[in-house]
């Protein structure tokens, strides 16, 4: 018995002329997410993605794990193939549905006819392999409006499909339709679900971590990297650009005042960020910020921290409350990592009473007094750079 997976596109359906783009990008990274597991041929048709494993013993409930997690995918199925003949029909969907029909369930039956030269109609296909079900499996019942398994039966241009209970795709749009940016990451709940949520809009990305050893440790760079990993799930493979920050923390700890320190400390972050989101080829950066939510996160630190950089600012969960971030990142498993005790540089030298208005004219003023350009030229060409996600 053959079974595929087919794959119903979301967003990508309503491009236009781009579509074939899209669709193409999302082939792209469905082969590059299944290919360690073996020969797959992926192709196009009739505005559903057919992945057909080519090698005898592919794990099929892995290679659909997998591709739950494709973004540009709304809805996916496993189904078996079989020709367009309505005896054949019937009997596979037999064969193919008994261990589930094996249960006291309900069900009901939805057809599809693309192929307008078969003889039957939607109606009468649903009406034919139903009642041939029913009668092959006395213990299910027929039940049009609650049924526990819908069975579709799709007569399409080359076979036919049929198949139970479509899944939930990631939804979004395929990775990297969207451009690249950078996302400043820590080790906390926000930025790896700002990651995840840029990526589902088809960025790509990278990642920029700082590190300020000793007050960081190996474990907290380490944490991240797991959280990276978390996300590549989802985002693909990427690099974490690992910045050596220790240098900038502490002579804005001090030269700085120090309600002005998170501040300053972020400006210099968005700096160092740009120079290395400009070298990799990213059109803007990425943050974890929600509005409100800490003492550097007002419109006012937002206004001062954006004013440091020429790049256009993604913030995702600006409007979010933390119970809608955390229920996120427990979705994406990101959550549990995330609260390991390894703190990140975030928390050096936070000040007693940060200031929650401040004013960019007394920001650049205390900066003014320090060169920071040597310091942030050596940042960047200290950075050190890891590979994340799976290789091709």
């Amino acid at each position: 018995m053959n079974e595929i997976i087919l794959v119903k596109v979301g967003e990508i359906a309503l491009k236009g002329l781009n579509r074939k783009n899209f669709e193409d990008l999302l082939i792209k990274n469905i082969k590059r997410k299944i290919h360690k597991l073996g020969r797959f041929e992926v192709v196009c048709s009739q505005s559903t993605i057919r992945i057909t494993p080519l090698d005898e013993f592919i794990d099929m409930d892995e290679t659909a794990e997998k591709i739950s997690k494709v973004f540009g995918i709304a809805a996916f199925s496993r189904a078996c193939v079989t020709e367009k003949d309505i005896e054949k029909i019937k009997n596979t969907a037999a064969e193919y549905l008994e261990p589930i029909f094996s249960e006291n369930i309900s069900f009901k039956v939805e057809s599809k006819r693309s192929d307008k030269k078969f003889p039957y109609g939607s109606p009468e296909i649903s009406r034919i392999v139903g009642g041939f079900l029913a009668d092959t499996f006395p213990n299910v019942r027929v039940d049009v409006h609650n049924p526990d398994v819908v069975v579709t039966v799709e007569v399409r241009d080359f076979a036919a499909y049929i198949h139970a209970n479509v899944e939930e795709g990631a939804g979004g749009l395929p990775v990297s339709c969207g451009g690249k940016a950078a996302i400043l990451i820590s080790g906390g709940i926000d930025s790896p679900v700002a990651a995840y949520m840029m990526a589902k809009r088809g960025i790509e990305l990278a990642a920029v971590h700082f590190a300020s050893p000793p007050y960081t440790s190996g474990r907290a760079e380490e944490k991240v990297r797991d959280l990276l990993e978390i996300v590549s799930d989802y985002a693909g493979r990427m690099n974490m650009y690992t910045v050596p920050f220790t240098k900038i923390q502490e002579t804005i700890q001090r030269e700085c005042p120090e309600e002005l320190f998170t501040v300053i400390m972020r400006r210099m972050m968005m700096k160092i960020s740009q120079r290395i989101a400009e070298k990799v080829g990213c059109q803007a950066l990425i943050t974890g910020e929600s509005l409100g939510q800490v003492a550097s996160q007002t419109i006012g630190a937002l206004a001062c921290t954006d004013e440091a950089t020429d790049l256009p600012v993604f913030r995702p969960l600006i409007g979010m409350d933390k119970k809608d971030i955390i229920a996120v990142s427990r979705k994406i498993n990101t959550f549990e990592t995330s609260c390991l005790p390894y703190e990140d540089c975030c928390t050096v030298f936070t000040p007693r009473h940060p200031r929650t208005k401040p004013r960019l004219d007394l920001v650049k003023k205390a900066e003014s007094s320090i060169d920071w350009e040597d310091m942030i030229a050596e940042a960047v060409e200290n950075v050190k750079i890891t590979r994340i996600g799976e290789e091709d």
